[in-house]
């Protein structure tokens, strides 16, 4: 019979302990110490609680509770001496049935995993939707972290474990993160559809108006259908858009949504989550026959990444009036103007501006998204509130100087154009540090025509800046601009700036983010409130209309725009939650 809440918090200690026992390998005190935050509003909380107390006792602990844990396809599972939890989750990834050539490369990797950091190996190997992880899956994570600091690997071992921890408990609780598994399988059915050169290799690419593009415009206008919205279409920009009609006729509209373009190489969750999980919750209320006193729209914006063309946020920046008839003429690398292929996606370019929205008849937008960054995972947290999107500059810059011999000019005569830029990056780094949430990277640096033996005589690079509000922002950009000028007139440099970009940020409406709070609270996970440092389409809307975001944890350190981009299902699911809760708390008002 499966465990519920009720009796968990009910039960004495030790019962308690009892019926939690397995969890964490050979660990049961980790359970034990957690219980004393009874009663538990959720499994969310019973879950963050268990991390809580693992994170709080300190590294020997954790050394403990990983050495607790068998080796991948080790003397243990060979001997049967596993529990019985390991044999199962070892079973299911297949790790009982390796090939002779299998079974030797992870002996070898577990030799000399054992030998860089003195403890096993371990990973979730039912993965991040709980149904396993392939052999070759496997294989490769565990040489990829064999790179790892080894500080950094046993806090990710630590992260497994709590992953490994999490999907027991569903087995215990009987549960199922049944909508979250929908929303992940929409993901991987959508990364299917990738351009060529990038498919072949497993990777994927989709860019603006390709045939990839149009394929996922396609197939998400055919789920929304599937899932009950009143009015489907591809607009004149290629903005998938999905309308579920109010209770009235005369009722506003909540607006949500995201991006369904990538990056080359990208990952499968970026920008992708936020049109699926509003889906979710549109399908839910039509299940059940429901209408609310207000709309949705969900819109897949059909380009943010600016990889084609560009021209970053079309899509949303479509829906505020912000196309400029110029980019019409833009051409890709192939010299294929984006008139043209408008054209030939069958878009109408006349029909543009007829695409712009009235802000007057919309309670404002929402949206979610991947973090695109560690903080949530390392905090074991699986949600975060969006304080504000950074707002950010960027530059296109040249430090010149004298080219000139490595050997035979003295290092007190030099105008090195390289050695400026470094110091540069330093400074910047040193000062944007003092901010907390500011940040500041020279992404590009090159030395045209460099030599081993000759002094840089000239440096291109970029800067890019950015901050959660724009006086933090403006007041790094003049301390940077100060200090590369100072540097330049003190090695007897030049340099060249263009602006390439400025953002302004875009502070959370206070009563939206209210929402997103109220709604994490109500499932039991602590509220954590952070900016954004990535741009989103929230930033265009945010021009006309009041607009918040939620942000869901990443594995993988929360790499993003990379192919090891990744989520969980579990994950997944409380973001569907808290959006029907915001949806539930805009309908009472």
């Amino acid at each position: 019979m499966a465990l519920t809440l009720e009796q968990l918090n009910a039960a004495d200690t030790a019962t308690a302990v009892q019926l939690l026992d397995g969890l964490y390998e050979h660990s049961p005190w980790i359970a034990e110490a957690a219980l004393a935050q009874r009663p538990f509003k959720s499994q969310a909380h019973l879950k963050y609680a268990m991390a809580q107390v693992l994170d709080k006792a300190g590294v020997q602990p954790q050394l403990d509770l990983i050495r607790a844990h068998p080796e991948l396809a080790g003397k243990a599972m060979v001997a049967k001496t596993l529990t019985a939890e390991s044999t199962n989750e070892q079973k299911t990834a297949g790790l009982t049935s390796c090939t002779p050539q299998e079974f030797a490369q992870i002996q070898q990797l577990n030799a000399d995993y054992n030998a860089r950091f003195g403890f096993p190996f371990i990973v979730a190997v039912r993965g991040p939707r709980g149904t396993g992880l392939t052999k070759q899956d496997i294989i490769e994570t565990f040489a990829r972290r064999l790179n790892n600091h080894p500080d950094f690997e046993r806090a990710e071992a630590i992260r497994n474990i709590h992953r490994i921890a999490e999907i027991r408990l569903n087995d215990k609780f009987g549960y199922a993160p049944t909508l979250g598994n929908d929303v992940w399988d929409w993901q991987e059915k959508l990364a299917q559809h990738s351009e060529p050169g990038y498919v072949e290799k497993g990777q994927l690419t989709v860019t603006y108006l390709t045939d990839a593009h149009r394929a996922c415009a396609q197939r998400i206008s055919h789920w929304m259908r599937d899932c009950g919205f009143d009015e489907v279409e591809i607009d004149a920009v290629g903005n998938v858009v999905g309308r579920y009609r109010p209770a009235q006729e005369q009722g506003k509209y909540l607006l949500t949504g995201s991006h369904y373009d990538t990056v080359r190489n990208g990952g499968k969750y970026d920008g992708r989550l936020g049109i699926f999980v509003p889906m979710a919750c549109v399908r839910e209320l039509h299940r059940q026959g429901k209408r609310l006193p207000f709309g949705i729209e969900v819109v897949g914006f059909a380009e943010e990444e600016g990889q084609r063309y560009k021209a970053t946020f079309l899509g949303s920046g479509a829906l505020i009036g912000d196309f400029k008839p110029e980019w019409l003429e833009q051409k890709d690398a192939d010299g294929i103007t984006m008139r043209e292929a408008m054209q030939h996606a069958g878009l109408c370019v006349d029909d543009i501006p007829k695409i712009q929205r009235d802000a007057a008849q919309y309670l404002g937008f929402i949206e979610v998204h991947i973090e695109q960054g560690p903080v949530l995972n390392e905090l074991d947290i699986p949600l975060g509130v969006v304080t504000s999107i950074n707002g950010g500059v960027r530059y296109v810059c040249e430090m010149i100087g004298t080219a000139s011999h490595a050997g035979t000019t003295p290092m007190n005569r030099r105008r090195d154009a390289a050695l400026g830029v470094a110091e540069l990056a330093l400074y910047m780094e040193q000062r944007a540090a003092q901010d907390g949430d500011s940040v500041a990277t020279i992404g590009m640096l090159q030395v045209p025509n460099g030599s081993i033996n000759v002094v840089p005589g000239k440096c291109m690079f970029t800067m890019d800046m950015r901050a959660p509000t724009d006086p933090q922002r403006d007041a790094m950009v003049k301390d940077v601009l100060a200090k590369l000028d100072e540097i330049a007139t003190r090695r007897g440099l030049q340099t060249k700036l263009e602006l390439a970009m400025q953002a302004a940020a875009a502070p959370s409406d206070a009563a939206l983010q209210a929402r997103w709070e109220k709604a994490v609270e109500a499932l039991g996970v602590p509220i954590y409130r952070m900016p954004s440092g990535a741009g989103h389409d929230a930033m265009k809307l945010h021009e006309i209309m009041p607009q918040a975001m939620l942000f869901t944890r990443g594995l993988n350190s929360g790499i993003s725009h990379n192919p090891l981009e990744s989520t969980t299902s579990d994950d997944m699911q409380l973001a569907v939650d808290a959006f029907s809760h915001v949806l539930q708390q805009l309908a009472a008002d």
